[in-house]
C-alpha cells in the first residue's frame, strides 16, 4: 500500500463539485471517504495506531502515531481541553491551528489536520525523527555547534522565516526548543504557539522568552516582523556560543543587558559570524539586516555551498 502523505481536503478543490460527477477513486487508493479532515468527515483517535511517548508539553503530550489506512506515520499532539481553558489560552491555539496549517514550506513542520472529543484536542503534526534541536545543541562535546552546522541552519531558518514573513506570519518565540530535525538532519519551525497573522503588522504584546526577547517588546513598544529578525540574531549566537548572548543573573540584568545592546564574544566566534550577530541585533528595527541580506550574507554562503548544476 502507498504511504502517501495525509491530506487535509479543507483547501483542495471539490473535484466532483466541479465537474458534476463522481470523485475520481482511481487516483485514490484508500476510497471516496479518504482523505479525511472536512466538516463531514473528521478524523478521530480510531483512524489511528499510537505509539510511544515523544515528549510532554504544558497542556498535554505528544506520541509517535500511524494513520492506519495509509500507514502513514505522523505526530500527534494531545492537548486538554480543562488545562487549556485554566490557562486562558485556548485562542492562542485556534490562531496556532489557522497559521501552521496553511504554511507549506520545507523547514516548517506540516499540520496536517485536528479533530477533538470531550475532553481533548489532538493535532495531527508531520514527524520529525531527529526530535528536538535543542537536545541536539545539549548533546554537542561543548554544547554549542560548529560554524557550518550553525550557518546550514540559520540559512534554513531565514530562508522560512522569509516565507512566513511573506504571508504577513510573524513568529516571535524562535528558540532552540521550538525547533525539531528530520530525518536528513534538516530544521523544522515547529511551535507556533505566540506566532501571529498580522496584515496590520505593528503590534504590542509582551510575549516570547525572555533571553529571546527584542528591545522594542521589553520597553513595550509597539513591534512588526522585525522582532523575528532580533530573535534570528539571538539563535544565531546561542548556536556557535551554547547560551544566548544576553543571560545574566537575573530577569532585570538580562533585560538591562537587552536593551543596552550588550554583546560580548568569545574568542573562537569568527569575524564572519559577529558580522551577521551584530548586524541582527541592532536596537533599531530598521537598521536590523533583512532576511534577503541575510541569506546573501558572506557566512551563510561560506557554509552553504550552492547546489552543484547537472
Amino acid at each position: 500500500m502507498s504511504r502517501a502523505p495525509l491530506q487535509a481536503t479543507e483547501n483542495l478543490p471539490n473535484r466532483a463539485g466541479a465537474a458534476g460527477g463522481k470523485p475520481d477513486d482511481k487516483s485514490n487508493p484508500y476510497g471516496s471517504s479518504y482523505p479525511k479532515g472536512t466538516s463531514t468527515n473528521r478524523w478521530t483517535l480510531a483512524d489511528f495506531d499510537i505509539g510511544r511517548p515523544l515528549g510532554k508539553g504544558k497542556f498535554g503530550n505528544v506520541y509517535l502515531a500511524r494513520e492506519k489506512k495509509s500507514k502513514y506515520i505522523v505526530a500527534l499532539k494531545v492537548l486538554f481541553k480543562s488545562q487549556l481553558q485554566k490557562a486562558q489560552v485556548e485562542h492562542q491555539l485556534r490562531r496556532e491551528i489557522e497559521i501552521q496549517s496553511h504554511l507549506r514550506h520545507p523547514n516548517i513542520l506540516r499540520l496536517f489536520g485536528y479533530f477533538y472529543d470531550e475532553t481533548r484536542i489532538y493535532l495531527i503534526l508531520e514527524f520529525a525523527p531527529r526530535g528536538e534541536m535543542y537536545k541536539s545543541l545539549q548533546k554537542q562535546p561543548k554544547q554549542r555547534f560548529d560554524e557550518p552546522r550553525s550557518a546550514k541552519y540559520i540559512r534554513q531558518m531565514a530562508d522560512a522565516l522569509k516565507y512566513c514573513h511573506s504571508k504577513k506570519v510573524i513568529h516571535r518565540d524562535i528558540k532552540p526548543e521550538n525547533l525539531l530535525l528530520d530525518m536528513k538532519g534538516e530544521l523544522k519551525i515547529a511551535d507556533f504557539g505566540w506566532s501571529v497573522h498580522a496584515p496590520s503588522s505593528r503590534r504590542a504584546t509582551m510575549c516570547g522568552t525572555l533571553d529571546y526577547l527584542p528591545p522594542e517588546m521589553i520597553e513595550g513598544n509597539t513591534h512588526d516582523d522585525k522582532v523575528d529578525l532580533w530573535s534570528l540574531g539571538v539563535l544565531t549566537y546561542e548556536f556557535l556560543v551554547g547560551k544566548p548572548p544576553f543571560e545574566a543573573e537575573n530577569n532585570n540584568e538580562t533585560y538591562r543587558r537587552i536593551t543596552r545592546v550588550d554583546l560580548k564574544f568569545p574568542a573562537h566566534v569568527s569575524e564572519g559570524a559577529r558580522d551577521i550577530i551584530t548586524q541582527l541585533l541592532r536596537k533599531e528595527p530598521n537598521q536590523r539586516i533583512s532576511l534577503d541580506k541575510c541569506l546573501e550574507h558572506p557566512w551563510i554562503l561560506e557554509h552553504n555551498a550552492p547546489a552543484k548544476k547537472t
